[in-house]
């Protein structure tokens, strides 16, 4: 996504088809999906999975974010995670078969933020407070909770990404 526009998802009005109440989640995803596209289309992937100072690399976080509105939205419709959500799961921080470049990992992105998009067009107000559970441990929460805590787990994980990224792009540059 080649935006140009700088003002924030949040001021520029409302989401079509998106009820009011999970406005909020679109544009953080929104936000999200653009701030990630931006920073990495000219990132390089001999950098891909590097660990400055130990921390997650930016292949984990692009890996991540896809994986993690997947499973947070599976729960949310009530549903609980398939052998190949599981699979992938276990793999995340690591090269996997369409998983290992930049744009392969940002396309898988992409495509499931607009996934996540097209069901939050989908979801009925009266839903939100239905009960969900996560997890094997069938942890209590709500359609809201779970939609909510995607949009905030994504931000969490970008602005995670977008600082490693900045940090290994920097260290790789000649000194002045």
């Amino acid at each position: 996504m080649a935006n140009t526009n700088h003002t924030e998802f949040w001021l520029r009005g409302p989401v079509p088809a998106i009820d009011p109440l999970l406005q909020p989640v679109a544009h953080a995803l929104l936000q999200s999906e653009q701030e990630v596209d931006q920073l990495m289309a000219e990132f390089p992937d001999a950098l891909l999975w590097e660990r400055p100072g130990g921390v997650a690399s930016p292949g984990f976080h692009l890996q991540h974010l896809a994986g993690v509105l997947d499973r947070l939205f599976t729960y949310a419709r009530g549903h609980t995670l398939n052998e190949a959500q599981l699979a992938d799961l276990a793999t995340e921080g690591e090269p996997a078969e369409g998983q290992s470049t930049v744009a392969q990992l940002l396309n898988r992105f992409n495509i499931q933020i607009d996934k996540a998009l097209e069901e939050l067009a989908s979801i009925p107000e009266e839903s939100l407070t239905s009960p969900r559970t996560v997890g094997r441990g069938k942890l209590p929460s709500t359609v809201g909770g779970l939609l909510f805590h995607a949009a905030e787990h994504t931000q969490r994980h970008t602005g995670q990404l977008l600082v490693t990224a900045r940090i290994l792009t920097h260290l790789r540059q000649p000194m002045g």
